[in-house]
């Protein structure tokens, strides 16, 4: 299952540049492209709110 990003979303930026796929589109709240995200988990160790965890 693909990443997800949630409410405690800061908008901070900085999974984008962490992202490899580049499946991570910018808001209020950030969003990940569940069919374009590879699971590497890479932007959930960069979030600095822990906003970001595996989908169900």
């Amino acid at each position: 299952m693909a990443y997800v990003i949630g409410e405690d979303c800061v908008a901070c930026g900085t999974c984008i540049s962490e992202c490899p796929v580049g499946a991570i589109s910018e808001g209020d709240i950030y969003s990940i492209n569940a069919d374009a995200c590879t699971e590497c988990g890479t932007c959930a160790d960069a979030c600095p709110a822990g906003a970001i965890s595996k989908g169900e």
